[in-house]
């Protein structure tokens, strides 16, 4: 399978840079950023739940191992599949009825997955959280990382605040200073994310 990243160019660039000095210094210091997604959106909803509150490598891991069984994620082969063979590949029994529930929604009609890409950022965070074992936040990690959407930014990921406390010196990140950024940011915040994620992993010094 060919390798996929994030899509981005100088128009997203350029706009950060201008609208925000401190992002554009970081900006200039990273260089274009390489992250990659997986535009399948099911079976990154799988690979999703089975990597909560798990390592990386044990998610590489289990997924690996179903891929390795089944060739491709698919509703349909994990719909077939009994509950307790899901739970096999090394999960939990919840993880695997979550996957099991969405299996079946996408089989019988009942989650239209194709039909999200229509949908506006908002209309999809719902339907995503509305399935079992989806948060918000899961749900825009999918936006990012599946669906490639230009204007995510997620309260909800420690390590973008933490980026962002470190990017502009703050204490702290109430909801109405992320507000701020987020506008300012708009509507390319996805690409701001990927350099506030290299900020907080300590992957660029800021002033």
């Amino acid at each position: 399978m060919e390798q996929l990243f994030f899509k981005y160019g100088q128009a997203e660039i350029e706009h950060l840079k201008k609208k925000d000095k401190r992002l554009a210094a970081v900006i200039d210091k990273v260089g274009m950023i390489q992250r990659e997604c997986n535009p399948d959106l099911f079976s990154a909803l799988v690979e999703a739940i089975v990597g909560q509150q798990i390592s990386t490598k044990a998610q590489q891991t289990i997924c690996k191992r179903m891929r390795d069984t089944l060739k491709d994620i698919t509703p349909e082969k994990l719909d077939d599949l009994p509950l307790e063979n899901i739970q096999q590949f090394g999960i939990t029994f919840k993880k695997a009825g979550y996957i099991k529930s969405i299996a079946r929604k996408v089989c019988n009609g009942e989650l239209d997955i194709d039909g999200l890409s229509k949908l506006s950022d908002e209309e999809v965070c719902q339907q995503l959280t509305a399935l079992d074992g989806i948060g918000v936040w899961t749900a825009e990690m999918l936006m990012i990382f599946s669906m490639q959407r230009p204007d995510i930014l997620s309260y909800k990921d420690l390590a973008i605040i933490r980026g962002m406390k470190m990017l502009y010196h703050h204490d702290d990140m109430p909801k109405t200073r992320f507000e701020r950024y987020r506008r300012r940011y708009s509507p390319y915040c996805t690409v701001a994310s990927l350099y506030l994620w290299k900020v907080a992993g300590g992957q660029c010094e800021v002033e």
